[in-house]
């Protein structure tokens, strides 16, 4: 199990406004936080569980933010409709599309996803997937 995942922003606000869009289809409302010292940041959690929890962090170093080559982060989807709207939710706030929604077999019976690009540039994955008890 995971504790958290975190990516990096150059611009918390309109990161914020993306993940808030994307992420309230699949069930994760953002909490406030407030780090000991360190950047600003941003957290995602479910409304059953504190953890995992999905942050945006602006770069501890100072540097500006960038996307890790070969790097995603995959949200579970509870039906192929969240799909859709967290995906099309991601386009109308400053994501780019990666790959369409729509079935992918070859990961599995009952796969379906989409891809996107956060507007820093980081990789996101939303799926359902059929195979698993929901």
């Amino acid at each position: 199990m995971f504790s958290h995942v975190t990516v990096g922003t150059g611009d918390l606000e309109r990161a914020g406004d993306f993940y808030d869009a994307v992420l309230a289809p699949l069930g994760l409302r953002r909490r406030m936080v407030t780090p000991d010292g360190g950047p600003p940041s941003l957290c995602w959690v479910t409304q059953a569980a504190l953890l995992p929890r999905f942050y945006v962090y602006s770069p501890h170093n100072g540097e500006p933010a960038t996307a890790g080559n070969g790097s995603m982060v995959a949200f579970l989807a509870p039906s192929e409709a969240a799909v859709k709207a967290a995906h099309g939710a991601g386009l109308l706030h400053g994501g780019t599309d990666d790959g369409a929604p729509g079935p992918r077999p070859h990961y599995g019976d009952g796969y379906f996803g989409a891809y996107l690009r956060d507007p820093d540039g980081n990789k996101v994955h939303i799926v359902h997937r059929g195979d698993l008890p929901q």
